[in-house]
């Protein structure tokens, strides 16, 4: 949940509260105190966590650990494909922690060294759409749905969108990349799941350090 939706859902709770809590003999003052104290969680959670504690907070619970590996199924199949295209990849980050802790306000990430060109080549753009996809390909594989992926589809659309070529050669050219990545990380599966899981098991948790390779 975003922190605008976040804060949208807490108002209108505390109204509900406010109207309904005398009814149930709550007072005054244990809802001003409740009021309170759900406002100034919202101001550290944007001030501290840029709006990502709720995120912290169930990656950090018991069962976060099923979060972190969704996440990791995410990033993997970027890395893989990447690898695969021969497209340096500059880091890869797993949870909300880690790119917290890297000034990032986001679940995972997988950074690429960015195009030479702002107006790419097909075989260029082909390349880029098989990287991007990769992530939603591999969370409907191993999950059925796609959660993440809003990033890598905005930047996929800028990408094609400066190049000049048409919409339905570009829509046409995705969904064409998408098919690949489905039947390529279909055959990868086993490689797949099992960077995945090296990707969740050191991903940094709260109250706990990050494990190291070794």
């Amino acid at each position: 949940m975003n922190a605008p939706l976040a804060a949208g859902v807490t108002v209108a709770l505390f109204s509900l509260l406010a109207v309904f809590g005398p009814v149930f003999g709550l007072s005054p003052a244990w809802i001003a105190l409740l009021v309170g104290l759900g406002l100034g969680g919202l101001t550290l959670d944007a001030a501290r966590f840029s709006g990502r504690g709720g995120h912290l907070l169930a990656e950090a619970l018991p069962g976060g650990q099923a979060r972190l590996r969704r996440i990791a199924v995410h990033e993997a199949g970027h890395l893989l494909v990447a690898e695969l295209e021969s497209m340096p990849v500059k880091r890869v980050l797993v949870g909300s922690l880690a790119c917290l802790q890297e000034g990032l306000a986001a679940g995972g990430i997988t950074e690429l060294d960015p195009p030479d060109h702002a107006k790419l080549p097909l075989e260029q753009l082909r390349r880029w759409s098989r990287v991007l996809l990769a992530g939603m390909a591999a969370e409907q594989l191993i999950y059925g749905t796609c959660l993440g992926g809003a990033d890598d589809r905005a930047l996929l659309g800028r990408l094609w969108g400066l190049s000049g070529h048409d919409v339905d050669t570009a829509q046409r050219e995705q969904r064409r990349a998408r098919r690949e990545m489905d039947q390529w990380l279909r055959r990868h599966r086993e490689q797949l799941e099992a960077l995945a899981e090296r990707m969740a098991g050191l991903a940094p948790r709260l109250g706990r350090p990050a494990k190291t390779e070794g």
